[in-house]
């Protein structure tokens, strides 16, 4: 598939950018080589290659959920600039 600078010209207009001639030259050019090589790669046979998320194995690596004791309100509170009662005080932000 070949992109004509006028193809890029509506594109950039629709993306609200503006391009220079030279912009216009070169990223036409880009767009050209990108589109080929994904009409390469398209008929490339990949019947036999099964479908992955990730080019790598993943595994897990977040440590084991191992219960625990919890901060008591008190300790918790202690260096708060404001409470009220077993809470946390806040300004009221709503305008």
């Amino acid at each position: 598939m070949s992109i004509d600078q006028e193809t890029v010209k509506h594109i950039a207009h629709l993306s609200r950018i503006e391009l220079q001639p030279k912009e216009l030259e070169k990223l036409s050019g880009q767009l050209h080589d990108i589109l080929g090589f994904i009409d390469k790669i398209s008929s490339l046979d990949i019947d036999k290659v099964e479908p992955t998320s990730h080019i790598l194995p993943i595994s897990n690596v977040l440590r084991e959920d191992t219960p625990h004791v919890s901060l008591s309100p008190e300790k918790a509170l202690e260096n708060a600039p404001s409470r009220k009662g077993e809470f946390f005080s806040v300004p009221k932000i709503i305008e």
